[in-house]
């Protein structure tokens, strides 16, 4: 899944710092700069002459494409594949610099995992090699989420789904409550605390009387903001109650051929992100200067560009929202988790689940509206924030304000599992489900894929159509 953000991968971190020695093939104790290849050799005193540009990107297709296919589990299996594959095989950088670029994505709205891909990218072949990246990464979901949700919305009553389909959901949810409890565990005390703030929050505005839940659009930012000025004012005090870690050397701001392969300036920056803030305030004022708007495709885009610009957290966190946008307005719930168990069971980010709910709701061109609006902004502000990285890394305030926005968002997934559990188990046989994919998810290490055929399999057998065991109301009374 896409975008749940870890709030501990700063924990990954290598005994001892290494790089290629310019004079041997051998490593040596590395500055902190991005590792020097070994073809990089000159002589010593002069300036590394950098890798040819066209080698580098080629290097960026024949990584990416094939994670594509594989990076099944969610965004902890992606930011362990990755870090195999970047820093381990491939030495594009060391550990420190690879940790800091996710603590980038953690800090920024969007799908996490996805951020990282498109950041180290960058960072080996230029804003080129960022956006070879993200398609490569994204493509095989996109396809067949896309196909699925055509298919589904064609041929599929969505009012009583087929027995292939009806243990999806309790399936799918089952590895939400996997990644919660999974990034729970890794919190300290006073994350735990903002993490339960935050879920007790989401869960009220979700089923109040008074507060609707698309409010949620700007009580979660609030929440995300408030959990960071209070680890800020935390990490002031003499005994605080959380430990905050000073700096690594991960990226040296004064490599100057790390600048030179970023290839953006700080200015181009600024300028990425201030067009970021212009489409989000121009689509939202579009929308709601044009009276009574028809205009389906508009609406997709802003739908889905607004919560995109919005979500931090990842995945998870983004599930509870898209609920209230499009169910019943674009689909049925039933709709809705049957492509929630499909996204989950595909390889890359859960934001290619964006594709399924534009495919069913209005074909093709519906899923690539929804597939750039989601994707958009966290791509657009992944660009524009790593020319700020190396200094904004050195900044004590940023990182412990850091910690506070990551516990926080867990909060949120945590209230995803109480509300989409509410939606997607209905029945004693989807209660079963549930704990049978769960077992297999959290205790027997099962991939994500199989979890989801497991779930469907005996959902079948449990049907009205089959064994027709558990068909009782689950919470009825």
């Amino acid at each position: 899944m896409e975008a749940l953000k870890s709030p501990d991968i700063e924990e990954m971190v290598v005994e001892e710092d290494e790089r290629i020695s310019p004079d041997t093939n051998t490593f040596a104790p590395n500055d902190g700069a991005i590792p020097r290849d070994p073809k990089d050799r000159t002589v010593e005193g002069e300036e590394y002459e950098d890798t040819p540009w066209s080698q580098r990107i080629t290097e960026v297709f024949k990584t990416y494409w094939m994670l594509g296919f594989i990076a099944f589990g969610g965004p902890q299996a992606h930011v362990a594949i990755l870090r195999d594959h970047l820093v381990v095989q491939r030495n594009w950088m060391d550990e420190e610099a690879f940790t800091e670029l996710f603590a980038i994505g953690q800090g920024l709205p969007g799908p996490t995992s996805t951020q990282l891909v498109v950041s180290t990218a960058l960072l080996h072949a230029g804003p080129l090699g960022g956006i070879l990246a993200f398609f490569l990464w994204n493509l095989p979901g996109l396809i067949i989420l896309t196909i699925c949700g055509v298919v589904i919305s064609v041929h599929i009553d969505p009012y009583d789904a087929p027995w292939f389909l009806i243990g999806l959901p309790p399936a799918a949810i089952s590895l939400v409550f996997k990644a919660f409890y999974g990034f729970g565990l890794k919190l300290d005390q006073l994350g735990k605390g903002l993490a339960m703030v935050s879920c007790l929050v989401a869960i009220w505005i979700n089923g109040d009387e008074v507060v609707e839940p698309t409010s949620s659009q700007f009580v979660y930012p609030t929440m995300l903001v408030c959990g960071g000025i209070l680890t800020y004012f935390d990490s002031r005090r003499t005994e605080p109650f959380s430990e905050y870690k000073s700096p690594g050397k991960g990226w040296n701001a004064d490599d100057d051929r790390t600048l030179r392969r970023i290839g953006i300036p700080v200015w181009v920056g600024i300028l990425i992100w201030t067009t970021w803030l212009v489409v989000l305030l121009g689509t939202i004022l579009v929308k709601n200067a044009v009276e009574d708007n028809h205009n389906d495709y508009l609406n997709i885009f802003e739908t889905m560009y607004r919560i995109g610009s919005i979500i931090f957290g990842g995945g998870q966190v983004v599930l509870p929202m898209l609920q209230t946008e499009v169910v019943p307005q674009w689909m049925t719930k039933d709709e809705f988790f049957q492509g929630l168990a499909l996204s989950q069971s595909m390889p890359g980010p859960l934001f290619n689940f964006s594709a399924y709910l534009g495919a069913v709701y209005k074909g093709v061109p519906g899923a690539l509206v929804a597939y750039v609006g989601l994707f958009g902004p966290g791509v657009i502000l992944i660009f524009g924030m790593v020319p700020f990285w190396a200094r904004l890394r050195k900044v004590d305030w940023f990182r412990a304000a850091l910690k506070g926005v990551n516990a926080t968002a867990i909060g949120l997934v945590g209230a995803a599992c109480v509300i989409l559990w509410e939606a997607a188990v209905t029945t004693t046989a989807d209660a079963i489900v549930f704990v049978f994919a769960g077992t297999l998810a959290c205790f027997y290490g099962v991939q994500a894929p199989l979890v989801v055929i497991g779930g469907g399999i005996l959902g079948a057998i449990l049907c009205e159509d089959a064994a027709s065991l558990g068909q009782i109301a689950y919470c009825d009374k």
